[in-house]
């Protein structure tokens, strides 16, 4: 199966509350404007005095975007509230995002209750 695409949601704290109630969040943000000459050891090495950025792809840069992963929350609240981000002499346009966590396993379990005895293998 191919991996699935990553969707990012940019919503008020309330929401994002509401919305963490359903879903498994990431917490990061998504940024706009980088300097083309940079790469993701620089991102990272910016964004690490807010909080933890993760490592696991974590930062993607293509086209002068990127998404920056942070272990929870608050880090991310804090490196959102530090701007406005001059990332390798450009000032970028950094956007609070959340992102469903993607998983890769191909077992869903369902909230509902499921009788087993009736299932046929």
């Amino acid at each position: 199966l191919p991996p699935k695409e990553r969707m990012y949601i940019e919503l008020p704290k309330k929401y994002r509350a509401v919305l963490s109630k359903f879903y498994d969040l990431d917490h990061g943000l998504f940024i706009t404007d980088l300097n083309p000459y940079i790469n993701e050891g620089y991102v990272a090495a910016y964004f690490k005095p807010f909080g933890c950025v993760t490592i696991n792809d974590s930062i993607t840069i293509c086209d002068r975007l990127a998404y920056v992963r942070f272990s929870t929350e608050a880090e991310a609240d804090l490196a959102d509230s530090a701007g406005p981000h001059f990332i390798g002499g450009t000032e970028c346009k950094v956007r609070r995002v959340v992102s469903p966590k993607v998983r890769c396993n191909l077992f869903y379990i369902s909230k509902q209750s499921v009788n087993f005895s009736s299932i046929t293998l």
